[in-house]
């Protein structure tokens, strides 16, 4: 996550100092975020004795949550999972960014289909509640229907609590080692790229109730509603969008790159 900094477990004593200082300046916090991008690589048993931690410290704490990914969650046992969500883990960040198996290879990404479907349902199983992210464009032009067909299988396939959608913008630094593995990428426009999340809205058919956001600062269209009962109404402010063009998107100046 943080591209300047390697990752090392810290002395939990360190960080109960840390959440001393801030249970000092913040006594009414009610969510808790635990930084940075892989905490749930941390030892079950750590990451229990910091949950019980924050749990003490925070009278009014109603959330923790942290990043997950795939390999994270298939490398914890159900049962390990279950006991963290008995001591306070309650919502999971996970980028599923596509379902494409083809563009998970590109990407590098280092997990297939069967296995984001599998570790999103296992942390469900354990009462985790998930907020999954796809990243619209990340497929390019040759493989924009792949990567929108097969994305919205993952989630249809799954009981994703919160899912949002962000657009693809490359920093200078990450270009050239995205373009080495994803040599034929074409990006999409801001046209194509709501003509997939259009796409992408049609082809969801979730079991579950999920609230649903697209209100990213990268996205050229801000959208929110809950998923099945308003997938109507949000297809049709996208095919308003669509109709009107740039005039309706918003504007880059707005959306950090």
């Amino acid at each position: 996550m943080y591209k300047t900094k390697s990752f090392e477990v810290r002395i939990i004593e360190d960080v109960f100092r840390d959440v001393d200082t801030l249970a000092h300046s913040y006594p009414d916090a009610r969510k808790v975020f635990l930084a940075d991008g892989d905490a749930l690589s941390l030892e079950t048993e750590y990451l229990i004795r910091l949950l019980k931690y924050l749990k003490q410290s925070f009278s009014k704490l109603g959330r923790v949550s942290l990043y997950a990914s795939a390999q994270n969650i298939l490398n914890k046992s159900s049962q390990e999972l279950e006991m963290l969500k008995e001591n306070g883990l309650s919502l999971i960040y996970y980028g599923v960014e596509t379902g494409s198996e083809t563009v998970l290879k590109k990407i590098t990404k280092g997990v297939n289909q069967s296995e984001i479907i599998e570790s999103l349902n296992k942390a469900s199983d354990a009462g985790i509640k998930i907020s999954a992210t796809v990243i619209l464009g990340i497929g390019g032009t040759k493989y924009t229907d792949e990567h929108i067909s097969e994305s919205a299988k993952v989630i249809n396939a799954t009981r994703v609590n919160y899912l949002s959608t962000l657009q693809l913008g490359l920093e200078d630094d990450s270009k050239e080692k995205f373009y080495k593995h994803f040599s034929d990428f074409e990006m999409l426009d801001d046209t194509e790229l709501l003509q997939e999340q259009k796409k992408f809205l049609q082809l969801l058919n979730p079991t579950n109730k999920i609230i649903f956001r697209s209100n990213h600062a990268s996205n050229a269209l801000h959208l929110a509603g809950n998923l099945p009962r308003e997938k109507g109404r949000l297809i049709e402010e996208l095919d308003n969008a669509l109709s009107i063009g740039k005039m309706a998107f918003v504007p880059m100046i707005f959306r950090g790159f």
